[in-house]
């Protein structure tokens, strides 16, 4: 693909910029920062303007804490002034990180996501006999500085925007030369153009047809079990050499026995959630009906949260499941 120029006028302009705000104050409207951000936003836009097209960003203001859901996890809260840069970056190079993604593809793009992945998988579990398994060990904080660089600078021309790349990749790490934020926009571009050369691999050199990745999570489907032990052996050698990661221990099996993936378990002609899926499911509900009856949530509240975690165990085969947790609360709470 040729390497693209000339992008840091677009990503400084005003237009791009005034989006790029609006984008990042989604839904964090009444925040302390934003506000702030807002009372003078002429000024801080044209200060961001002038900081990009110098090169002279100021990143590297991060706010830590963990979240336990689904498993332990430290994110990284960007200051506000850079999610409006990550946004303005991104308004511009969308495109071009589109380019290089395969079709199977699913994690942070747009008309893809998590339901798209399990539809697409569910197509391959009916029809394959084998699935593999994959994913990489620790995966965001084994991302290699000096790897993500050198792809990026492959695939964009503009010095001015790869020396912007270059400081927010270098804002944070875990080890010397290695990781990436949790929770940073522009950590889910990198994180998801970092495997990008490896589905090309899979699809292109191991000729693979039945392939989904999301994120660092990679499923392969073949009806023989020797071809997916020999990609196996190829994708480690890839991943452990050209993007200088570990792979966790693969999980090889029949598609009859059930693929566990992204909070469901797939069989070739039903869809069960997985258990840590229904623990959660339960302590979300018990959670939501006692803070109705305590007065701490208003209906309105409880509606919110409800129907994401409705959407999710209804794309199960999960309708007894639901039926006996809802007797469960209600006899708890009679």
């Amino acid at each position: 693909m040729k390497r693209v120029n000339h992008l840091s006028a677009f990503v400084a302009s005003p237009e791009n910029l005034r989006l790029a705000f609006w984008k990042a104050r989604k839904g964090k409207s009444h925040a302390k920062e934003v506000m702030a951000y807002r009372v003078n936003l002429q000024a801080n836009l044209v200060q961001l303007r002038n900081q990009i097209l110098t090169g002279l960003v100021d990143v590297g203001h991060y706010r830590f804490f963990k979240i336990f859901d689904p498993k332990e996890r430290q994110i990284c809260a960007s200051a506000f002034s850079e999610q409006v840069l990550h946004h303005a970056l991104m308004n511009t190079c969308h495109d071009y990180f589109e380019r290089v993604q395969i079709y199977d593809s699913y994690a942070c793009r747009t008309g893809k996501g998590t339901y798209a992945a399990i539809g697409r998988a569910k197509k391959f579990t009916r029809k394959c006999d084998w699935f593999l398994k994959l994913d990489v060990r620790k995966y965001f904080n084994s991302v290699s500085h000096d790897v993500l660089q050198g792809q990026l600078a492959r695939m964009f021309k503009d010095y001015r925007i790869l020396e912007i790349f270059e400081k927010i990749i270098a804002s944070y790490r875990v080890q010397s030369g290695c990781g990436l934020p949790i929770g940073n926009l522009t950590s889910q571009y990198f994180a998801n153009h970092y495997l990008s050369g490896l589905d090309h691999y899979v699809k292109e050199v191991l000729r693979i047809k039945a392939y989904v990745r999301y994120m660092d999570d990679m499923i392969l489907w073949h009806n023989d079990k020797a071809m997916l032990i020999q990609a196996r052996d190829a994708i480690r050698y890839y991943v452990r050499t050209k993007l200088r990661c570990e792979l966790k221990p693969a999980l090889l099996n029949r598609s009859v026995r059930g693929l566990p993936f992204l909070g469901y378990v797939l069989y070739p002609h039903y869809v069960t959630l997985s258990q840590r899926s229904k623990t959660r499911f339960i302590k979300k509900m018990c959670e939501l009906e006692n803070r109705y009856r305590s007065g701490d949530w208003c209906e309105a509240t409880c509606q919110r949260r409800l129907f994401p975690l409705l959407a999710f165990v209804r794309y199960a085969d999960s309708r007894i499941f639901r039926e006996k947790l809802l007797m469960r609360i209600q006899g708890q709470l009679a």
